[in-house]
């Protein structure tokens, strides 16, 4: 990263799961278990090398491998294929957060967002219906991660609006 007057950013060595890494600007926070900051001094430049001038942030993941859905599809976008919702109905989204368990099945743990509960509903029925994810795994052992489920139908149609109250 430049600087302005041209002076090159002094930025640590990235280890994350004790793997060195250009950057972690990709790592979405909520992966992130646990983050530590070692200073740029003797001891950690003989322990990583001279990459570790500007010390070294060592990143810890909650899995070393995430959790992936076996469908045929975006977990998103089969469940949202499988729902049954027509042009004629209202646009409506479902926003859920999910568990997927160590031993592969996608449990929903809170509604997020739920315009309309006949949708949610059957996106419900749709999830406990899909098929089992490979879970994620951390030394080699399975483990439960957390994700987003969003399904707006009908597709590409937009929600109403809300309405806004306006004093004058």
């Amino acid at each position: 990263m430049a600087l302005p007057g041209g002076a090159a950013a002094q930025e640590p060595l990235y280890i994350v799961n004790g793997t060195v890494r250009e950057e972690i600007s990709s790592i979405p926070p909520d992966l992130i278990e646990r983050a530590e900051r070692l200073p740029a001094d003797e001891e950690t430049i003989a322990r990583y090398g001279p990459a570790a001038t500007h010390g070294v942030l060592l990143v810890t993941l909650r899995h070393d491998r995430a959790a992936r859905f076996t469908g045929d599809a975006s977990f998103d976008d089969y469940i949202a294929a499988r729902v049954v919702w027509s042009e004629r109905e209202p646009a409506a989204r479902v926003v859920l957060r999910y568990t997927v368990t160590p031993a592969g099945r996608a449990v929903v743990t809170r509604e997020l967002e739920v315009t309309d509960r006949r949708l949610l509903r059957r996106v419900m029925r749709a999830v406990e219906e899909a098929p089992a994810w490979e879970p994620a795994t951390k030394r080699g052992e399975a483990v439960a991660s957390e994700g987003v489920l969003t399904v707006q139908l009908p597709a590409g149609k937009e929600l109403p609006r809300e309405a806004e109250v306006v004093i004058r």
